[in-house]
């Protein structure tokens, strides 16, 4: 399957080096374009390619982290998703003030799939520093823990199973109205733990 990412700040660029790493293929997108990410790419080839926001967003699996109040702006224009996998890794909050944006009692997650019509969302990838998943997740003679959720099976096991082959340990929430909470970062208790799993 094919894998595009939208937002090349902190996680897009981490998740970026771990699909490198795996020596998977991917293309990346930014809202200033396929040559603003030249360096990365340098840095990632063969494996990583800069890309245009459409190209990146008609891969087969789609990883979104761009800033909050940039998300509508970003996911704008696209209709229909087609039942592909969309990868919610974003966080309702941002630099430099880390106030967290007002969701009027809704989950984040809730909010992202309104902007991502038809996709089958999964929440991944936001709750470990960027870092944490950029370097091997190999650690203390086990594999770092990464969560997710959502409301598809298929599309779960899709996620689970590219989780997988980055080497973390992954673990399934359940749906988004669980584990959507319970991952979303402020107000979840997951955000930030370091967690390996053992054996």
């Amino acid at each position: 399957m094919s894998i595009g990412i939208l937002g090349s700040g902190n996680i897009g660029s981490a998740f970026a080096r771990a699909l490198a790493r795996a020596e998977m293929s991917a293309v990346i997108a930014n809202s200033r374009g396929p040559s603003s990410l030249q360096p990365l790419e340098m840095e990632l080839q063969p494996f990583i390619k800069a890309a245009t926001l459409e190209d990146a967003a008609a891969a087969d699996i789609v990883l979104v982290a761009v800033n909050w109040t940039k998300l509508s702006g970003a996911l704008s224009g696209r209709k229909s998703w087609n039942g592909r996998i969309v990868i919610d890794a974003n966080n309702p909050i941002e630099a430099p003030l880390f106030k967290p944006a007002e969701l009027g009692g809704r989950l984040s997650s809730e909010v992202f799939a309104d902007l991502v019509p038809g996709a089958r969302v999964v929440k991944a990838f936001n709750h470990l520093a960027a870092k944490l998943i950029s370097d091997d997740p190999r650690s203390d003679g086990g594999r770092r823990v990464l969560f997710y959720s959502g409301d598809d099976a298929a599309a779960k096991a899709e996620v689970g199973a590219l989780i997988d082959r980055l080497g973390f340990a992954g673990v399934d929430l359940g749906a988004l109205s669980v584990g959507g909470r319970l991952a979303q970062f402020p107000g979840g208790p997951l955000p930030l733990l370091n967690l390996v799993k053992i054996g």
